[in-house]
């Protein structure tokens, strides 16, 4: 099976020389840039609520939160991946075959019910619906935009297309957690009804998108149809390439990277919210009275009395980086190998995680946000790349799909796992209900404290400030190790990234 897995795709796999950026940038069609700015409206929307998704639920309820406990959210975030993740293994192959424009325009109707949902139930199972809906709407948007960009790109100028589409994607996740972090300072609802209107934007987008080869997809069609052409049946079709052991191997390693980066997306947030003290941040950047401008105070996901930055405006400096400098970084990562490309993105993606774990000044923060978005943008466009490259040609949408999996394996265990870690190594919340029964409390009364509520209660109880038991908190007890232990599976993924990347290029030589 392996040597005919190569021979089948011997001129795919290998890298092709790449042209510069400008000329690179130049090349590229109308129908990618169409294709950018669909992507770009769907993350703005998307990320206002993902980003945002674990603050919302393990917030207090008095807050207008659900007040959900870390294995409840992680149980949400579990289902959420493996919908979200494994219909584009399917869906891709049906977007091949019905057409792209098709399903864009389905999946955009679909996820506008999983917005509405959200903001109409606000409760366990009222979420766990409304992500259910997004998830599967986004299964079917992913395989034919991304197929689109394959199919309207070349060899020569697939790095940069890739890195830029990579950068317009993140224009949309830095602006949506921006609205986000004002608008749920009003109401957590008006959160969901803001991503609902924007999404629909892309009915308007969808008027100017062509299907690139749809005239050929039509022909291929009608020859199926006619019984010249004999097909087999989708499933065995997408079973018989993820069989090919370059595609196993692939998703087995890179399933690390998601894992990591879905670490960041989740958990960050709620560290940052309970050990990292951005005012810190704020007084270095504008003074001891913070900043009254409404311009910083929206760029940098700041409280409206501009004091601090909230911890979905901290972890969008990730958004911020790759918005500005993706581009670049595309150029320099066309000159290495993919898989190169990949392995030290996965590295860096690791390293930013432990230094993460290994302290909460904010400043530190930023370094390890900058170095695990570098990390990033190395590894996620190449990835795409990489399968689009080696995708045959009547199967583009199809491979897009299959890069899910490994988001899918990645997300789904650490939906769960990485909310259970933190909760039961570094939650404040946790934490500070073990301080309440050293205090005296007895066990039936710590519990009778809403979840999202007993550092609150432990303030009051001590009489100390929230800022003095925090730092206690924080040096009591081993907060890091969740990090530690994700970061750890990051280091195994790169180092078998490179050796993956060793063994697919000799074996084309």
């Amino acid at each position: 099976m392996a040597n005919s897995d190569l021979t089948t795709h011997t001129t795919t796999v290998k890298d092709v020389k790449q042209l510069g950026i400008w000329a690179a940038l130049v090349s590229l069609s109308y129908v990618f840039w169409v294709c950018g700015a669909m992507e770009m409206v769907e993350r703005l929307a998307y990320y206002g609520v993902r980003q945002v998704a674990s603050l919302y639920a393990t917030d207090a309820a008095s807050n207008g939160g659900l007040g959900l406990a870390g294995t409840d959210v992680g149980i949400i975030f579990l289902f959420w991946a493996l919908m979200q993740s494994f219909v584009p293994v399917l869906t891709g192959g049906i977007s091949d075959r019905v057409g792209y424009k098709e399903t864009i325009f389905a999946s955009t109707v679909i996820k506008i019910l999983g917005y509405l949902l959200m903001a109409w139930f606000p409760s366990f199972w009222g979420f766990m619906a409304g992500a259910m809906v997004l998830a599967f709407g986004t299964g079917i948007f992913k395989p034919g935009i991304q197929a689109t960009i394959v199919k309207s790109t070349n060899r020569q100028n697939s790095s940069m297309a890739w890195g830029v589409f990579y950068q317009t994607v993140n224009i949309g996740g830095f602006i949506g957690p921006l609205l986000a972090a004002q608008l749920r300072q009003l109401e957590w609802s008006h959160v969901f009804y803001a991503c609902a209107a924007i999404i629909s934007l892309n009915f308007l987008l969808l008027l100017t998108y062509k299907e690139v080869d749809k005239d050929e997809r039509l022909v291929h069609r009608a020859k199926v149809a006619s019984g010249e052409i004999q097909e087999t049946s989708l499933w065995r079709d997408s079973l018989k390439e993820l069989l090919r052991p370059v595609m196993i191997w692939y998703m087995i390693l890179f399933s690390g990277f998601w894992f990591m980066l879905m670490a960041f997306w989740d958990v960050a947030p709620l560290y940052f919210r309970d050990w990292v003290d951005t005012s810190v941040m704020i007084r270095h950047l504008f003074g001891e009275d913070g900043t009254t401008n409404q311009v910083w105070i929206f760029l940098l996901g700041m409280t409206q009395d501009g004091q601090r930055i909230q911890p979905e405006g901290l972890v969008n400096l990730n958004a911020m980086m790759i918005m500005f400098f993706c581009f670049i970084v595309a150029g320099w990562s066309a000159l290495m190998r993919a898989t190169n490309s990949m392995a030290l993105g996965t590295f860096l993606a690791a390293a930013a995680l432990l230094l993460v774990g290994g302290f909460n000044y904010v400043w530190i923060m930023v370094l390890a946000i900058v170095c695990f978005s570098m990390g990033e943008m190395l590894s996620s466009p190449k990835s795409s790349e990489y399968l689009g490259n080696i995708a045959p040609e009547q199967k583009k949408a199809m491979y897009l799909g299959f890069s899910q999996l490994p988001l899918g394996i990645g997300w789904s265990l650490e939906g769960f796992f990485g909310q259970y870690l933190y909760g039961r190594f570094g939650a404040k919340d946790t934490i500070s209900r073990d301080a309440l029964l050293d205090s005296g409390m007895t066990q039936s009364d710590v519990d009778a404290v809403p979840i999202g509520e007993a550092f609150q209660k432990l303030v009051e109880v001590s009489g100390q400030t929230a800022e003095y038991l925090t730092a206690q908190l924080y040096a009591a007890n081993n907060v890091g190790a969740a990090w530690y232990i994700m970061g750890s599976v990051g280091l195994v993924a790169a180092a078998g990234m490179y050796v993956y990347g060793r063994w697919t290029y000799q074996l084309k030589d």
